[in-house]
Formats: structure tokens, sequence, C-alpha cells
């Protein structure tokens, strides 16, 4: 993997994963992103579609992205896994600090309608020599 790509999606406002259905096809959801280390981190509803795919099927497609979701680059192969409470709690923590005011009130919002379980992080970890993918191919970004 390559830091200096890991460090350049993790400085972009939000993050293009692209999870893989039962039937084979991509589900795109833009999400907000902060460097974990030499990974990516997301958080997100546990009971979310995007989380129950992840569990079913952990390899996903990254990349730069706008609000509404549309590729702004090259997407890349990698592998998500759900994290566990602690891990959790500290992209909360990087939230707050990356998205500022936004990010308080989005995450206070959360916890009080869902609670502190009603959240998951996601580590998102690039793999390591392989392409990415045109942006083209990515398609019908929808929330999730």
């Amino acid at each position: 993997m390559d830091d200096a790509t890991a460090k350049r999606l993790g400085a972009g406002k939000y993050l293009l994963v692209s999870s893989y259905r039962k039937n084979g096809t991509l589900a795109p959801t833009p999400v907000w992103v902060v460097q974990d280390g030499t990974a990516l981190g997301v958080w997100t509803v546990a009971d979310s579609w995007k989380a129950k795919r992840i569990r079913n099927r952990a390899d996903v497609l990254v990349g730069p992205c706008d609000a509404r979701g549309n590729p702004t680059g090259e997407q890349i192969p990698a592998t998500a896994e759900i994290c566990d409470a602690e891990r959790t709690a500290r992209y909360r923590t990087l939230i707050t600090r990356k998205y500022g005011l936004m990010g308080r009130l989005t995450l206070l919002g959360s916890r009080l309608r869902r609670g502190l379980g009603g959240t998951v992080g996601i580590r998102v970890t690039l793999t390591e020599g392989t392409e990415g993918t045109d942006p083209a191919q990515v398609t019908d970004a929808s929330p999730s």
C-alpha cells in the first residue's frame, strides 16, 4: 500500500466506499473519512446496508468523491472491517476534530437517537499492489 495514497484519501472531506451487494454489483456510498495510521476510518450506523454488506464481504473499492458521491479520482481496492467499541470511539473523536461543529452536531444527534452502540467504525486498509478502477465504473451512489 502506498502511504501517500492513504494520507491523500484521509485528508479529503469525503470518501466513496463501494461495497458489494450479494449479487456482485457495487453499492457506492459517500462517507466522512479520517486517517488511522496507515489505514482509513469511517463511521456509520450499525445496522446500515453498508455495514451489513461489509460484514458479508470485506473487499471494497474506495476513492475520493464529493458530498453527493460523484467520484473525483481513482477508485482503489481495499479491505474493510467493522471495528470494536474502542476503535469506534476513537473514530468519533477523530471525526469531531476533523469536521468541527458539523461533526459534533452529527455525532450528538446520532448518540441521542441511537445511543453509543447504534453506530460502528469501519477500518479501511488499502490493498497492496493492485491497480485502481476507473471512476466511471462506479455509479449509483445512493445513501446507505
